[in-house]
């Protein structure tokens, strides 16, 4: 699994709600943006490797439900978080070298610099069964 992180600021850029501090997407960012994961994805679904992605929406539209005898529930965006999960592919390929290879590919994404500098993934392999948990 592929993870892509962001945070409620690299949101707020892509849709022009920036506090200043770092410039806002223009519409050709975004686009290109918008262009650049199309294409990433149709290369693995043609590869046969994509298996599903997916896009999340912006922090503030979470909800954090912490466990106990009666469940806490929490609005986002959180103070305490600077980087949420932003999306993910899960990928099925030939070893974990390849998926990382793979999600290296996406520091080629057009975004503006200050993006740019924030962007990070996690390559995560997923249990099978229980037994590899232990």
């Amino acid at each position: 699994m592929i993870l892509s992180y962001a945070s409620q600021r690299d949101y707020d850029e892509m849709v022009g709600r920036s506090d200043g501090a770092a410039p806002e997407w223009s519409p050709e960012d975004f686009a290109n943006m918008a262009q650049f994961m199309g294409a990433f994805n149709e290369r693995l679904s043609a590869s046969g490797e994509l298996v599903e992605t997916r896009g999340l929406l912006d922090p503030a539209r979470t909800r954090r439900v912490a466990a106990g005898p009666s469940p806490v529930v929490t609005d986002g965006p959180y103070a305490e978080t600077e980087e949420v999960l932003a999306g993910y592919w899960i990928v099925e390929c030939a070893s974990f070298d390849r998926a990382t290879a793979i999600a290296a590919e996406l520091n080629d994404c057009p975004a503006p610099e200050a993006a740019r500098a924030r962007a990070y993934a996690d390559v995560r392999p997923i249990a099978e069964d229980h037994a590899e948990l232990g």
